[in-house]
């Protein structure tokens, strides 16, 4: 071991009459640990948020959609369906019909996007039958007076219904009579009932047959569109683009990407500030490593002056106090990366055990997308962190260190 690391860790053990040097170190420490703490944590929740989000939402709704640009739908879609499925990076296709009708129940009345799905092939697209809590997704091709309607599980509370249950679905684009406008209505009986895990689409989305819809609203044989999953989540802009190219117009497509754009551009948005924010709680350890080091400086000035004066070069001194500096800041780092990671791994404990000992839910499902907290350690984002608090812990030594350096030993030796 040279001298530059020798006496560097060396001056972490302050004398008895120099406590509170060691106190101040400890802090610094205590801060840097605090800091990447935050960080790892924080961002693991952010990215845990976006994947978890990710998941639900590709669960309920499809990666890309086939629409045709009128206002009457798309007819003859069986074969758009067979075109559809041989573009290459498609895993499946099935026709849907989309439109915004009322339900009404004995206790309530609440407007829903109503979906027209085919039981057979929906699944192929779409988790909903993973997702059904109640009943299930094939009772919706039983026809007859009262067809089945799946409902979500908030939804299902709102109305008061639960399985077997009739309810009344309006649709305001009825009929035209001689007193006007006539909403259209249809009782249904409630067959199934789903938990998607996100607060929003349990309490606006209701599931029918296509047929049923087909009937109500009034489409003859047309749909709304094609539904479609991809092998590659990520690659939906490609196979999109290869889609309207085969198809052409009046066809257009839209995918996950772009029906989700605001929700996924604010988290990312949010990670990137919360990053910035969390920085500066390193910062502020990275002071308590400035004034540290000049306190051992003020301190240490007759070491310095022996130091010189025995040969040592100004740039061994400067070593010297860049070593403290680093030492302090990779040993804060490395105990706030490993309770960070702890804590991460661990989070759904860790909030559960939080929740039990102040009697509050942290994520209330009536005001957040999902109602767990999320967590997601990303390896790149540890790195960075990682790297980042090293980097601020050296930079910060840098000042104090120069000014050891310089140090004249004359000076430093004169009321010695």
């Amino acid at each position: 071991m040279n001298y530059e690391w020798f006496i560097g860790l060396r001056y972490l053990k302050a004398k008895r009459k120099q406590t509170f040097i060691s106190i101040i170190t400890l802090i610094s420490i205590i801060g840097f640990a605090l800091g990447v703490w935050a960080l790892i944590v924080v961002l693991a929740v952010m990215s845990g948020f976006e994947k978890t989000l990710k998941e639900k939402i590709l669960g309920t709704q499809a990666h890309l959609v086939v629409l045709k640009a009128n206002q009457e739908g798309m007819d003859q879609y069986e074969e758009v369906v067979k075109e559809v499925e041989q573009v290459k990076g498609i895993a499946s296709a099935t026709p849907f019909i989309l439109s915004q009708v009322m339900l009404s129940s004995e206790s309530n009345v609440f407007g829903v996007v109503l979906n027209g799905i085919d039981p057979d092939r929906v699944g192929k697209v779409i988790e909903l039958a993973r997702n059904m809590k109640a009943g299930r997704l094939q009772d919706l091709k039983a026809e007859g007076e009262s067809p089945g309607i799946i409902l979500g599980v908030e939804l299902a509370k709102r109305l008061g219904v639960s399985i077997s249950d009739p309810i009344q679905v309006i649709s305001p684009l009825g009929t035209m009579t001689p007193m006007g406008m006539m909403p259209k209505m249809k009782p249904f009986r409630v067959v199934g009932i789903f938990y998607s895990g996100m607060y929003e689409f349990d309490n606006t989305l209701a599931y029918i047959s296509i047929s049923s819809a087909q009937k109500f609203l009034n489409m003859d044989s047309r749909v709304t569109g094609i539904e479609i999953k991809t092998d590659d989540i990520y690659n939906v802009k490609k196979i999109g683009k290869e889609i309207r190219q085969k198809l052409g117009l009046p066809f257009w497509t839209r995918d996950w990407m772009e029906m989700n754009r605001n929700l996924f551009s604010a988290l990312k948005l949010e990670k990137v500030a919360m990053f910035i924010i969390l920085v500066l709680i390193v910062l502020v350890a990275a002071f308590n490593i400035i004034s540290t080091l000049i306190m051992v400086v003020m301190e240490k000035n007759k070491d310095i002056a022996i130091l010189k004066s025995m040969g040592a070069p100004s740039k061994g001194i400067l070593r010297i106090f860049i070593i403290e500096g680093g030492v302090i800041g990779v040993v804060g780092t490395f105990f706030g990366t490993v309770i960070g990671l702890m804590t991460a791994l661990n989070l759904e404990k860790v909030s559960g055990f939080v929740e039990n000992l102040f009697g509050f839910k942290i994520l209330p499902s009536d005001v957040y997308y999902i109602d767990k907290l999320p967590s997601q350690v990303n390896p790149m984002d540890v790195v960075m962190i990682v790297i980042t608090a090293i980097l601020i812990s050296l930079l910060a030594t840098l000042y104090p260190s120069w000014r050891a350096s310089r140090l004249d030993p004359a000076e430093g030796l004169r009321y010695e």
